[in-house]
């Protein structure tokens, strides 16, 4: 209590009624570094995605569906309100609680124009204003852990396909199409990727916390502490790229503004600050699209091989796992965090493997319906016979990113089980089998994997699809599968996920989630391209949880044909009992 206590003091000495916190840090990252877990730190919330609004009076969290229940485990409700961020946003509670004439604080290098425009438009009909404020939150965390600084290391020519002289080629002329100066790469991601190379600053995703400035004539700086940068690297990067350190970043815009240059910026992944300190320094700001994000998100040959291989050399890893689990499950009693164990062991016995992509979510029976669940050694639970026990989880490999989910049933299943099953299989065989006009957005696509789940009046409270980096992030844009809506077209060379599910509050999730890539098929007689999705997750699906009366002849032939692949792809990395248990989950219907 001390803590809320303590910025509501802070709140009244900076003339705000209220204070916004985030989850994501300065780098819009789903998943953080210990220091910039402000949220977790402050109520416990440790989920990716959501905020904290405190007032004089109240305090409340916002979660999307993914995460109601966890947050009920992780918050004391008493202290905080929960709400889902999907039925009354922070903008629209504070609208509620707040007084017009009433001002909120955010921290602008926390806040996008594009979000500090939604939170506008809920709280400007109240008369309520936004005004930027130092984060509270730092200024009474007394034993905020360090920044991270690990080394930087090369991302070679063999994974990446393309040296990094020529993305910053092709990003110069898009700044200078734009009529700027620079072009801000704020994204770690997008950084990673123009530079080629990646660092350790974060857990399960290779990424380097900075951010970048690219000018017309494809010269570069790089904002990092160069004490960091191995002689290897330094070469690596060339003398077209300036090493600055982050703490010169703030006297560097200001440079630019008096010099009454433009800078490309992106306002749906550029906080405010920047924007905000080169104009009122007399520069201007340009809007567009970040120049690395679609050549970033559409993959190129190389890195689609490279992907390819991965997801085969991860199925080994999975398809072992739920070899074992089998065997096990049937004698003994398995708890979820040896899955997670035994897991992370059979991946990293391949050379390969650098950490896995997220944490990995085992949850059994009640805790599957846990969208989002991370075992602990509080609510580690044994998987038990006729519940259902659901696995999400993925491998970093320098050559591909993986996520997978697998259903499975412990021992047997009800006919409920396998009904539910069924229709979530039937609707991602719906997405999987999809051919498309280009042009065609994810969103529009999202009613094939949910169809199957509406006709019994079912549904599920999270995206069919998020987009997938090539050893970078495990969740990339812009691509993705969503009803809330998805307005960038699908492109040849984007990976996403194809993830439909079903999750019964006390009882059992399910998910069955393939990754896959936008392939084009032909181009037709009046010369539109069409596309469709080519699966790259190569691991079983549970056949024994398969109601075959639900399923037509052409999903049978699907998933026998998926699984005569998996059996070609895994077979010869398995020991004998394994490639025997193989050809068994691989039968045909």
């Amino acid at each position: 209590m001390s803590a809320l206590a303590d910025i509501q003091k802070l709140m009244e000495k900076h003339g705000v009624a209220a204070y916004v916190q985030p989850v994501h840090d300065e780098f819009l990252n789903e998943y953080a570094p210990a220091c910039n877990r402000r949220v977790e730190w402050l109520c416990g919330f440790s989920g990716s995605a959501g905020s904290v609004a405190v007032t004089k009076g109240a305090c409340a969290l916002f979660t999307d569906g993914r995460y109601t229940l966890q947050a009920k485990n992780e918050v004391d409700g008493t202290l905080y309100e929960q709400h889902n961020s999907g039925v009354l946003p922070a903008e629209g509670w504070l609208a509620e609680v707040l007084k017009a004439g009433d001002v909120v604080g955010y921290d602008a290098r926390l806040f996008t124009r594009s979000m500090l425009a939604r939170m506008e438009q809920g709280l400007s009909a109240k008369g309520i204003t936004l005004k930027p404020v130092a984060n509270l939150v730092d200024m009474v965390w007394k034993d905020r852990p360090a920044q991270p600084a690990s080394p930087l290391f090369i991302h070679g020519a063999q994974y990446a396909g393309q040296d990094a002289v020529e993305k910053r080629a092709g990003v110069a002329g898009a700044i200078a199409d734009k009529g700027a100066d620079y072009a801000l790469v704020a994204a770690p991601d997008a950084v990673c990727w123009l530079f080629n190379v990646r660092a350790r600053d974060i857990e399960n995703t290779p990424l380097l916390l900075t951010v970048a400035l690219v000018d017309a004539h494809g010269q570069a700086e790089l904002f990092v502490d160069a004490a960091r940068l191995s002689a290897e690297v330094k070469a690596h990067l060339g003398e077209h790229v300036t090493i600055t350190h982050p703490n010169e970043l703030e006297a560097r815009l200001v440079a630019i503004g008096k010099a009454k240059q433009k800078v490309l910026c992106d306002p749906q992944v550029v906080p405010v600050w920047f924007t905000q300190t080169v104009q009122q320094t007399g520069g201007g700001v340009v809007e567009g699209q970040d120049p690395c994000l679609l050549a970033k998100a559409c993959k190129n040959a190389v890195e689609l091989q490279g992907i390819r291989h991965a997801h085969v050399r991860d199925g080994v890893a999975v398809a072992k796992l739920l070899c074992w689990l089998e065997k096990q499950v049937g004698s003994r009693e398995v708890m979820e965090l040896e899955v997670c164990e035994k897991l992370l062991g059979l991946r990293a016995r391949h050379d390969l493997f650098l950490e896995p992509s997220f944490n990995t979510i085992s949850g059994s029976g009640p805790n599957g319906a846990i969208v989002h669940y991370r075992a602990t050694e509080a609510s580690n639970r044994a998987l038990q016979a006729g519940e259902l026990f659901l696995l999400d989880s993925g491998g970093q490999y320098p050559d591909g990113t993986t996520d997978i989910t697998r259903t499975v049933a412990v021992v047997n299943s009800s006919p409920e089980q396998r009904d539910r099953f069924t229709r979530v299989l039937k609707g991602h065989i719906s997405l999987a089998m999809a051919k498309f006009p280009e042009g065609t957005a994810g969103g529009q696509l999202d009613a094939l994997a949910r169809q199957y789940l509406w006709q019994a009046d079912l549904d599920y409270d999270h995206g069919t699809g998020h987009g997938v980096g090539c050893f970078l992030n495990v969740h990339e844009g812009p691509q993705r599968i969503s009803k809330r809506g998805g307005d960038a077209a699908l492109k040849p060379g984007m990976v996403v996920s194809n993830e439909p599910g079903y999750y019964k509050t006390g009882a059992y999730g399910i998910r069955i989630e393939n990754l896959v890539a936008v392939v084009e098929t032909h181009t037709d007689s009046g010369g539109k391209r069409w596309l469709c999705f080519d699966t790259l997750t190569c691991v079983p699906i549970d056949r024994r949880l398969v109601d075959v009366n639900l399923m037509t002849r052409g999903e049978r032939e699907w998933l026998n044909a998926y699984h005569a692949w998996v059996l070609t792809s895994l077979g010869e990395a398995m020991e004998p009992d394994e490639r025997e248990w193989l050809e068994q989950a691989c039968a045909a219907l």
